[in-house]
């Protein structure tokens, strides 16, 4: 097979695009991702209007803009614009038509917009209801409505929601509710499938009891429940034969910190800094994955939609995944060539922190982050801010042979070096030296990078703060 051109990365979109939560589909060898939409240096999550991205299924480094698919004024109930469009899930009808679900952030009913194909103009259709026309969400004892998930079977839709904050005892959990074939009127009222953290004794969740981020996929004769637990950083599963009752607590899929994973660092060691996280699993071209996302800029509202492969055991459970920046390659990048810095699944300082969201630690301005220059919507390159003295950023995975040279592209008010070790806590295999520049400038060094796949991490020892755009990998050259 030849070698592919272009090769795939994580974040999966481009550096200026901010898609979290998303619910990935693979319709007609197409893989399409419907999420929420960040605004750069947003005030609040989930500003923009509802967006498209997809792929073909045979390549996951060619992501098309397919453009914007619903506007937030659409729905009847927010003209104005005022309210925001949350974490939005899809279903195809039993008419061959593609549902959207979605809630707007201020109130709690279930609005469902559609369309005919899968990325093209939705329109809104109505609002989830029971059958003498109460809202679902408002019916005496209804409990909230928040982050619809949905799988259709049949002439049954099942949708799942909630949102459950840590001793709120007013949330019992995740609840499933099934709809008729109009994919809006409610033929089951919601039962509760996953408990709340005060509800969760005996149940097999605690610890990761349900928050938010409900999700259901099918594979086989079992339902997998993906959802946010109360760690927010993670994202669980639960499995059932049944989908409205039974789920069993399974495990993490992914932690966008890399929490418990103990294989290179750690178990308790956070390698990036997190927040909540919202996504699913799917096949693809005979591979599963995990999709979910990461924050940047320092802050919890603009978040980048990442994805990593995700394998099976023979009972059906899914051993956590590893964050990386070569999600949806299919194995390590070249170990050649320039890479841009934003590709980095590590990020930390000496200062250990778990979450964006401690604004005592962020104020002091010791972290380096992940944000680009311009405005929301400028199509500029992603790079790391504030790099200073003892800040790594890591790179994972390349298959390097015979690198000889490394270089790196800098800015900003800096004097010191860039060391280049293959583990985050392991030797330097050599440094780069950097000046003071106002302007992106590229240094390098002859430095020898081990034969075989390797993760990277650039280390910067020195004063002041450095802005990392970029790193290039020199093969040595060979004689023909």
């Amino acid at each position: 097979m030849a070698e592919k051109k272009k090769q795939a990365f994580n974040p999966y979109l481009p550096s200026w695009e901010y898609i979290p939560d998303g619910e990935p589909y693979v319709f007609d060898g197409r893989v399409y991702v419907y999420g929420s939409h960040d605004q750069f240096r947003g005030c609040a999550y989930c500003l923009n209007d509802y967006v498209c991205w997809s792929a073909p299924e045979e390549d996951l480094s060619d992501w098309r803009y397919e453009g914007v698919i619903y506007k937030k004024t659409q729905d009847p109930l927010n003209p104005d614009g005022r309210m925001c469009l949350y974490a939005p899930d899809v279903a195809v009808g039993p008419d061959g038509r593609y549902y959207l679900y979605y809630v707007l952030d201020k109130v709690s009913v279930v609005s469902v917009a559609v369309c005919d194909t899968p990325a093209g103009a939705y329109e809104f259709y109505g609002y989830v209801h029971y059958p003498d026309g109460t809202l679902l969400g408002e019916r005496e004892g209804d409990e909230p409505q928040f982050d619809p998930g949905v799988l259709r079977e049949g002439d049954r839709t099942y949708l799942y929601t909630g949102f459950c904050m840590r001793g709120d005892r007013s949330r019992s959990g995740a609840m499933g509710t099934v709809l008729g074939p109009d994919m809006l009127t409610v033929e089951e009222a919601p039962v509760i499938i996953a408990p709340s953290e005060p509800y969760s004794k005996g149940s097999g969740f605690e610890g990761h009891e349900f928050f938010e981020a409900p999700s259901i996929r099918k594979r086989g004769d079992t339902y997998y429940f993906i959802y946010s637990s109360i760690v927010c950083h993670e994202l669980c599963y639960a499995t059932s034969k049944t989908p409205m009752g039974g789920f069993v607590y399974g495990g993490v899929i992914v932690s966008n910190t890399d929490l418990h994973i103990d294989t290179y660092k750690p178990a308790k060691k956070p390698m990036y800094y997190g927040a909540n996280n919202h996504g699913s699993i799917v096949e693809i071209a005979g591979q599963w994955y995990i999709f979910y996302h990461r924050h940047t800029e320092g802050i919890n509202f603009c978040r980048q939609g990442c994805m990593e492969p995700i394998r099976f055991l023979e009972d059906g459970s899914i051993p956590q995944a590893e964050m990386t920046s070569c999600g949806g390659n299919g194995g390590p990048l070249r170990g050649s060539g320039e890479y841009p810095a934003y590709l980095a699944c590590n990020l930390f300082c000496r200062t250990e922190a778990l979450y964006t969201g401690d604004a005592a630690l962020w104020m002091d301005n010791r972290f380096p982050k992940i944000t680009q220059d311009g405005g929301d919507g400028d199509e500029n390159p992603g790079y790391i801010a504030n790099m200073r003295d003892g800040a790594t950023a890591g790179f994972k995975y390349f298959d390097c042979r015979q690198v000889k040279h490394v270089s790196i592209r800098v800015r900003g008010y800096c004097r010191g070096s860039f060391h280049v070790k293959t583990s985050w806590d392991g030797p330097s295999l050599g440094e780069i030296p950097v000046e003071y520049s106002n302007i992106w400038t590229e240094y390098g060094a002859d430095i020898r990078i081990p034969d075989g796949v390797q993760a990277l991490y650039f280390e910067f020892l020195g004063e002041g703060a450095a802005s990392f755009g970029a790193f290039i990998l020199e093969e040595e050259c060979q004689e023909i």
